[in-house]
């Protein structure tokens, strides 16, 4: 009997808890329906990230029951935009798709202007993330990482800045396999980098296979390696570079903690402090909306490819690549990733 009158109270427990959890959620709806939601966007209209945000903003709309706005502030590489969302009202009236590789590497190098604090803010989950690819002139005499070695001289990389994915990926693959190299800077995005190794006026690139996938089925560029330790959808034999070279210790770490950096792709995030009830709201309608069958095979036609990764995983990856590093890792990051320019 008194089994019986136990589980009887937890029972009514439970469904209490059960009940004002569905009011909470039914007080999120009520507060977001016919409210403005801005997308925030660090860089200017017609890029990548821009495509992205316009293309998930009516998804997110309908979850939400809010009108989700993509508003563009460009500047300092997105920093701008992430100082401006770092201080804006923990309301949930705001979120910003961000490059979480080039925000939380500019944080780890500590340059000027950073304000955020990338572990700090709320993370909604990641809309996408690719591994990365080495890729060369197709007519190249290198087809392995012993070719490289022997070539005699530097390797040339292009890239357009020091924390553009093309650079700091270059990098961080010369210091673990410990090849001369010389990333060169300065061009205008990837696609004008591409073409200069696309002509042999450059030697490498280091791109994402989603852009790998391009340019390779143009018959401009050659894969020799993939960089991280999960293969690619779009170049399924090709080797990592795990399985092409026997790594030290140091190198595995370089190339786990920049996979782990690249990871963070594209990805959603809030100022810090939302309210529980308003974050579990806005998590859900996050979790339908790029879960939406429509919006991936949407994104699938023109190439912007969503496989969405939730809330928690995303924030294991942020505090793995930023939070936990440890002074001297941080040192070691900052060290080679000023080298070779």
């Amino acid at each position: 009997m008194a089994g019986t009158k136990v589980r009887c109270v937890l029972g009514a427990v439970a469904l209490l808890a059960a009940m004002g959890t569905s009011q909470a959620q039914d007080a999120e709806a009520q507060f977001y329906k016919g409210k403005t939601v801005r997308m925030i966007v660090g860089f200017g209209p017609g890029g990548g990230y821009d495509a992205y945000a316009r293309m998930i903003a009516p998804y997110l709309s309908h979850e939400l029951g809010a009108n989700v706005v993509v508003e563009n502030q460009p500047g300092a590489g997105s920093i701008s935009a992430m100082n401006n969302l770092s201080i804006a009202p923990p309301d949930g009236l705001q979120l910003m798709l961000a490059n979480g590789t080039a925000a939380g590497l500019a944080q780890i190098m500590g340059m000027s202007g950073v304000r955020y604090d990338l572990s700090k803010l709320t993370q909604l989950g990641t809309v996408s993330a690719s591994p990365w690819v080495w890729l060369v002139p197709v007519q190249s005499p290198l087809r392995t990482i012993d070719d490289v070695r022997k070539l005699g001289r530097p390797l040339n990389w292009s890239s357009s800045g020091p924390i553009d994915g093309l650079s700091d990926g270059a990098q961080i693959t010369c210091e673990a396999l410990k090849l001369n190299c010389k990333i060169v800077m300065g061009y205008k995005g990837s696609s004008e980098a591409a073409l200069a190794v696309a002509r042999n006026e450059m030697d490498a690139i280091y791109v994402s296979d989603t852009s790998a996938n391009n340019y390779v089925k143009a018959g401009d560029l050659r894969a020799i390696a993939n960089m991280a330790r999960r293969k690619s959808r779009f170049f399924p034999d090709l080797p990592t570079v795990y399985e092409m070279e026997k790594l030290s210790p140091e190198a595995q770490w370089l190339f786990d903690f920049h996979g782990t950096v690249e990871d963070l792709g594209r990805i959603l995030i809030m100022p810090a402090n939302i309210p529980p009830a308003r974050l579990a709201f806005v998590n859900a309608a996050v979790a339908r909306a790029l879960k939406d069958p429509a919006l991936i095979a949407e994104g699938e036609k023109s190439q912007r490819y969503v496989d969405f990764i939730g809330p928690e995983e995303t924030r294991k990856a942020v505090n793995s690549a930023i939070g936990q590093l440890t002074p001297e890792q941080r040192q070691k990051v900052q060290a080679v990733l000023t080298v070779n320019k």
